[in-house]
């Protein structure tokens, strides 16, 4: 029904906006990655939310994105059984989309099950629905290719295969989930960095 709503921000609270817009206020449901952006806004005057209109037997409500990209990630989760738009929203609070679509593509449930209202069944199911859909649909981050994730590095790789792998590992054991540690390695040059090195380069920025 609605695409954006586009006018003066009203009204700004945790978990929604007000839009002054012909008149009218319209009262959105927001992340908080949203609602981060809405509080930065160099104009307050002329904010722009993507908008979805989720509509129930008893009631309706209108929730607002910062950017398109959020926007088709909430309708992706809501595919998924068993997430409707508050989970979704949970979702979306705690991640960036790209972060959302590294976390699903490495399959890394601990990390989904972070949001609020999440448990591991529900961010298992979540894997098992968009994994095989983000991969096809090209969704995973730019930074981080599909073959480093779907692929394990095959005996006669390369030696900077073998050094990003054995850091990976290390970092795993040490407790950060799979996202952060592939999210962290791809910004590192590794080419004059002993595995040591590359670990101590990774903890700098995870910690």
């Amino acid at each position: 029904m609605f695409y954006f709503i586009s006018g003066k921000l009203a009204l700004l609270r945790p978990g929604f906006a007000v839009i002054e817009a012909g008149g009218v206020g319209f009262k959105l449901t927001v992340s908080d990655r949203t609602y981060d952006s809405l509080s930065t806004a160099a104009s307050q005057n002329n904010v722009k939310l993507f908008t979805h209109l989720a509509v129930r037997e008893d009631d309706m409500e209108l929730f607002g994105f910062s950017d398109e990209q959020e926007l088709n990630t909430f309708k992706l989760l809501t595919t998924v059984s068993g997430v409707g738009p508050k989970a979704a929203m949970a979702i979306l609070s705690c991640f960036t989309p790209e972060k959302f679509a590294l976390a699903v593509c490495t399959e890394d449930r601990k990390a989904i099950a972070k949001a609020n209202g999440i448990g591991p069944k529900t961010a298992a199911r979540i894997i098992l629905e968009l994994r095989d859909k983000m991969m096809a649909e090209g969704t995973l981050p730019s930074t981080v290719s599909a073959a480093t994730i779907s692929t394990p590095v095959p005996a006669g790789a390369s030696a900077a295969s073998g050094k990003m792998s054995e850091a990976q590992e290390a970092l795993l054991v040490l407790g950060y989930s799979r996202s952060e540690v592939l999210n962290v390695l791809h910004t590192i040059d590794t080419a004059n960095l002993e595995v040591e090195g590359i670990i101590r380069a990774a903890l700098k920025k995870l910690m």
